[in-house]
């Protein structure tokens, strides 16, 4: 374990799931270790600014106590610009730029990972927002869109710029989510990235940062979690030192989730909807009791879901 409770880690953002509901009761609960929070990515639209949902979920008053870093997704520097400003005038003082959503609604329209395939658009661009920027910019990156090997014609182009962080998750754009990362092109592009490098994909646990640091030669300082910590809230606090969660820590962060998303939400649907979303990661955590879990996720009403739920905890 030695060298991995000084890493830095982030919580990965995850449209849907990881908005400030979601970090408040993960900051609450879970926090200790947690060194930034990321948004889900806010749309950069032509005719308007960003929208009251966005706008809420990036309010320094909604996230109080915790370091958040709200992204972006767009392929129109102007937009991303303007935007950035409106942050800045909320007090953030760094920006992260979308290019690795895999999505298809997000990719065909050339966005998000969508933006790796059309290379010399995306060296304008990221020009345009270096120049125009009134924050720092770190990058969220797949490692291409067909091959793995664009990796490698990417990473010149970011070395053009000073990019704050190059977060790069290690598959492309079409393996979505599938697959093993590839993590060997990932090492060959953090030796080199002229600009500091974070690591995010399928880290479960402490063997997985360790083979992350020694396939980096010990330098990787940061990694982003996302579905592992929405499968084990208490991933990023073990990681560095403290305690797994325990039954009752984990009634008391859900039964949080439950109370905020019931004060945001009209009727109980939506926030059931959002619970089974959570266990539908939270599930693998409890492998001895997949016939009760599958039960939950198919209830119908609050009341049947928390039945499922004292019953598993």
């Amino acid at each position: 374990m030695k060298g991995i409770k000084e890493m830095e880690y982030y919580l990965a953002p995850m449209e849907g799931i990881t908005g400030h509901i979601y970090r408040n009761a993960v900051h609450e609960f879970f926090g200790d270790g947690v060194s930034k929070y990321y948004s889900p990515f806010i749309v950069v639209h032509e005719k308007r600014a960003m929208s009251f949902k966005e706008i809420e979920d990036i309010l320094p008053e909604h996230n109080e106590g915790m370091h958040l870093v709200p992204q972006v997704l767009t392929d129109d520097a102007e937009g991303f610009l303007r935007i950035e400003k409106k942050l800045a005038e909320f007090g953030y003082r760094e920006v992260n730029l979308n290019l690795g959503c895999p999505s298809k609604t997000v990719a065909s329209k050339g966005r998000g990972s969508g933006f790796l395939g059309r290379k010399e658009a995306l060296d304008r661009f990221l020009y345009e927002i270096y120049e125009g920027r009134v924050m720092d910019i770190s990058i969220k990156t797949r490692i291409g869109e067909v091959d793995p090997d664009e990796l490698f014609e990417l990473i010149e182009i970011y070395n053009k710029y000073p990019v704050k962080e190059l977060i790069i998750h290690p598959r492309v754009r079409y393996e979505y989510y599938k697959g093993k990362p590839h993590r060997d092109v990932f090492y060959e592009g953090f030796k080199l990235s002229k600009n500091p490098v974070c690591y995010n994909g399928d880290v479960l646990g402490a063997d997985d940062v360790l083979k992350l640091k020694e396939g980096t030669e010990d330098k990787l300082a940061a990694i982003m979690i996302g579905r592992g910590m929405l499968r084990d809230p208490s991933l990023i606090r073990t990681l560095t030192g403290g305690s797994p969660y325990t039954a009752g820590e984990l009634k008391e962060f859900l039964a949080r989730l439950r109370s905020d998303y019931s004060q945001l939400f009209s009727g109980e649907k939506p926030v059931l909807q959002k619970m089974k979303e959570l266990w539908g990661y939270m599930k693998y955590e409890f492998p001895d009791k997949e016939k009760q879990v599958n039960s939950l996720l198919k209830c119908r009403t609050l009341s049947e879901y928390k039945n499922f739920e004292l019953f598993i905890l």
